[in-house]
């Protein structure tokens, strides 16, 4: 059978050369006798496969010498605890709600301290991006929580919320690495691996170095001490090997694709693709505000449940796979993360283009 197009909001598609160059060292990664699964995560052979990664990510990203990388286990739902066990000294954070994840992390700091809600887009389904230049922030906040691109609601920050002076702390799970960033303007930025970036099991966190100290809130766990972490190089126990060296080829194929101004370049225009759609389709309507809207992930109905069901049905058999809408939104979402190529997304339009036709 040949390879569909995949629209997963996560696991979600990886770059074809990267998975044949991972089926080439299967076996046998590069003359060492073993597959990378197999040798030990303190040999000289993984050690260079882990510091190449961090490496090309530092490249990649511009991560200033003063920012730790973490290669950790537990996805990003684990940090939403070891954000406020390491940050909370004054036991307050500001939280800005655009979606479900920001909600399960608000709700996870509440364990640790007083988490304030600064903002939502919960009134009309987290549609759009609340107005985040003058927010509520009191002095005694330790940090200001955002999750920046929206999976489930395709929606993006396009500017970054005034913090007064906090530190930002921010998951880019859905948008790691799809555009260029200034690391500099956030305190923490981390994210699961598994949208953009290689197979789940891996979540990355940069961290200012500040902000790894041994003061974190009693009872927090030695593995979730992000100290314990940094002073070990991510080696404290075994990491997820695998993973992470997927990582490190998804970061090599980045950086031969124009690095990030040529993902931004290349996400754009697929994003523009099914958006211009959208916009002047009878039948085909996007759900979130145009000046909000993700570059990764587009959800869209028809208003009618049984057509959008027949839509799934009938992408699903033609080739287009995994684009059924979250439960919150309904209808269809098409995840178009770095590796989709263009001509998934092209595809994908004409198909719709003939659904409407053949459906008014």
């Amino acid at each position: 059978m040949s390879r569909v197009y995949n629209f997963s909001a996560g696991p979600a598609v990886l770059p074809e050369e990267v998975l044949k160059q991972a089926a080439d060292e299967m076996m046998d990664y590069r003359g060492s006798g073993m597959s990378v699964m197999e040798m030990s995560h303190r040999s000289k052979v993984y050690d260079d496969i882990i510091k190449t990664a961090e490496q090309d990510l530092r490249d990649l990203m511009g991560i200033p010498n003063n920012y730790k990388v973490l290669f950790l286990q537990g996805g990003a739902s684990q940090q939403f605890a070891a954000v406020p066990m390491n940050l909370m000294k004054n036991k307050r954070a500001g939280y800005i709600i655009t979606g479900q994840w920001a909600k399960k992390a608000y709700q996870e700091a509440k364990i640790y301290g007083d988490a304030v809600e600064l903002a939502s887009s919960a009134d009309k389904t987290f549609s759009y991006i609340p107005d985040v230049s003058d927010l509520p922030i009191t002095d005694d906040m330790d940090y200001v929580y955002i999750c920046e691109n929206n999976t489930i609601y395709g929606t993006k920050y396009k500017t970054l919320p005034n913090t007064k002076g906090k530190d930002l702390v921010s998951d880019v799970s859905s948008c790691f690495l799809s555009e260029p960033v200034d690391v500099t303007k956030y305190g923490v930025i981390y994210g699961g691996v598994q949208k953009n970036i290689g197979p789940a099991g891996v979540v990355i966190s940069i961290i200012r170095e500040d902000l790894i100290r041994d003061d974190v809130l009693a009872g927090t766990p030695t593995m979730l001490k992000w100290k314990t972490q940094a002073d070990n190089d991510s080696l404290y126990n075994t990491p997820p090997c695998y993973g992470i060296y997927i990582c490190g080829l998804v970061f090599g194929w980045i950086k031969r694709m124009g690095g990030l101004s040529g993902m931004k370049a290349h996400n754009e225009r697929k994003a523009a693709v099914i958006y211009e759609f959208l916009d002047k389709s009878e039948l085909f309507k996007g759900t979130v505000v145009k000046e909000d809207r993700s570059l990764m992930n587009v959800p869209f109905v028809t208003g009618d449940e049984e057509l959008d069901k027949k839509f799934v049905a009938e992408a699903t058999a033609a080739g287009f796979v995994n684009l059924k809408g979250h439960r919150t939104v309904g209808g269809m979402r098409a995840s178009i993360y770095n590796a989709m190529p263009i001509e998934g997304v092209e595809k994908l339009v004409q198909f719709m283009e003939d659904f409407e036709k053949n459906n008014k």
